[in-house]
This record gives C-alpha cells, structure tokens and sequence, in this order.
C-alpha cells in the first residue's frame, strides 16, 4: 500500500511538472488571466456577504443602525460579541448542534461507506435491487408527515436522536462512495485474502485508508448538513434546552429584542447594542465554527481531485 502511495505522489508530482512547461499561446494567456479575474470576482462576491456581517458585528450599535457598505468596522467595538455569549440560548445550542453534528458525522459517514462497500461488489446478490431501492428514495420520499409519524411511533420525539437518526446516510453519500470503491483494483482484496485478512480487515485496513479523500469530502459535507439544519429541531423538539444553534439563530433574527430579553440581555437602539450588530455576531458566531474545520480537509480535496485527474 506504500509502495502504491509513493508511485501515485511521483505520477502527481510528474503531471504538474510537464504542465509547468508547456509553453501557452497568447490566446490561451488571455483566456488563462480572464479566469482568474472572473473567478476572483466571482470570489468576492460569495465573500462580502460574511465579511459585511463579521464587519457590522464588530462596528459600534450607531454605526450598525446607521447601515450602508462595510469594509471595515465602524467604531470597533466587541460589546456585540460579549453579549450574543451572554446569551444561555446560544450557549445551550452551540452545544447541542456540537454533539448532534460531531455524532451524525461519524456514525453517518460510517455507515455510509459500510453500505457503500459491499455494494461497490458485482458479485452481490441483489445489488440492482438495493441500489434501485436508495437511488429510489433520492427521487421519492414518505413526505413529512409520514416522517414525523415514523418518528413519534419510534418514542424518539424530544431526544437526540431524532436530531440525528432520520438524516443519518444520504443516498447521494452512498452513490460516491460505491463509485470510488468501484474504481479502486480487486487485486489488492484478493492478496489479502490470500494471507488470511478477512473483509474488516480489508474495509477498515485497507480499503478506508486508500479512501481518506472521498470519505473526508463525504464526512465534510455530512457536518455541513448537520450544522445547518434547524427544520428538524422545529419539527421534534418541543424543549427548549435541545434547540440547536441553527434553530436558536432563527429564533434570534426573527424577533431579536425579545429573544435577547428573554436570555436576560437588553437591546436598545441608541445605547450599545441594536438588532442589526445582534443579527450579525450571531450569525458570525454560528458560522465560524463549520468554516474552521475546511482546512483540516483541504489537503483531501486536492488529493482526491488529483487523483481523479490522472485517472482520467
């Protein structure tokens, strides 16, 4: 397996160094500049939005009130921030969408790939079957109600699990998986079956090692889902201490001053804190934490978008 990493690096590292000489032509410049002007644009376009609300939050309750563009903050000042922590709803939610989503990300990535292996195998009998029944369930569902009723009859109603369970493998997920584990060479299963490993060994030794790119993106994308959600914290809990952050922001920018108040933190307009500077340490707070975990993965991303490159 090393020796197969170590040639696979040597055939990255050679593509990327043929490409660096191939001289362009001045078409191919232009075209090569106008992507990278368009892209950036594109960039900071997807970028101000966060930047706009991270500046408001960080800008005095005058300068927030007062609105207009944010390129900077207005005033510094972190009361905003000292406050939106204050605040035991977002305390409580914070922690239970770090648990919902650190459970969910793991347990769903899991089973998603002890699915999707098996199925990746010709062999198996009713493979057709079984991916016509998830490819099924990506165009057709039981609705909500049926949901919530599954759900209810199953006492998890108001617990964690109903936070985590009903969204725990993706037919999307599996479908990437199978298709990766399709594409890897039976060889390296068949040599070590052929000195005694049996098919765990062979899942968690062998086939997830050489699969960190695809599992890591599918695991990414799993957290995101979780971190998001709040419709399902609106649909089965009814306490209030297993709100999720998501569901607690919602709350907050619907009816922020009463949200606040009721958290024991009073907004005004004219003193420290308004709705707007509230919204936007808020949101900022809840968002930070998804975005701090893509440069743990980025390195997999670029593997695995390497890998797919050369194997054309």
């Amino acid at each position: 397996m090393e020796g197969t990493r170590t040639d696979l690096n040597t055939d990255i590292k050679a593509v990327i160094s043929a490409h660096k000489q191939i001289k362009q032509s001045p078409a191919e410049k232009i075209f090569t500049v106008s992507n990278y002007i368009f892209f950036a644009l594109l960039a900071l376009l997807m970028l101000y939005p966060f930047w706009y609300q991270l500046m408001m939050s960080l800008s005095s309750a005058n300068a927030a009130a007062a609105g207009g563009i944010f390129l900077w903050p207005k005033d510094f000042s972190l009361s905003t921030y000292q406050s939106v922590l204050r605040n035991r709803a977002i305390l409580s939610g914070f922690r239970v969408s770090v648990i919902v989503t650190v459970s969910g990300t793991l347990l769903g990535t899991l089973i998603s790939a002890m699915l999707a292996y098996p199925l990746s195998k010709l062999h198996l009998r009713g493979n057709a079957v079984f991916m016509f029944l998830i490819v099924f369930t990506m165009l057709f569902n039981g609705g909500m109600i049926p949901t919530y009723m599954l759900v209810r009859d199953l006492k998890m109603i108001d617990t964690f699990y109903a936070l985590i369970l009903p969204n725990l493998a993706g037919a999307f997920n599996i479908i990437i998986m199978r298709s990766f584990f399709a594409s890897l060479p039976s060889s390296l299963e068949e040599s070590a079956k052929i000195d005694g490993a049996n098919d765990l060994y062979i899942f968690f030794k062998i086939i997830i090692p050489l699969s960190m790119a695809t599992v890591a993106t599918i695991a990414l994308f799993t957290a995101v889902m979780y971190w998001n959600d709040f419709f399902s914290t609106v649909l089965y809990i009814r306490s209030k201490n297993l709100w999720s952050m998501q569901a607690e922001l919602r709350n907050l920018i619907m009816n922020t001053s009463q949200a606040m108040r009721d958290s024991g933190v009073e907004v005004t307009t004219s003193m420290t804190l308004t709705e707007n500077s509230v919204r936007a340490a808020s949101i900022i707070v809840t968002t930070t934490p998804i975005l701090l975990v893509y440069p743990f993965l980025q390195r997999y991303f670029v593997k695995g978008v390497m890998i797919g490159s050369i194997k054309g």
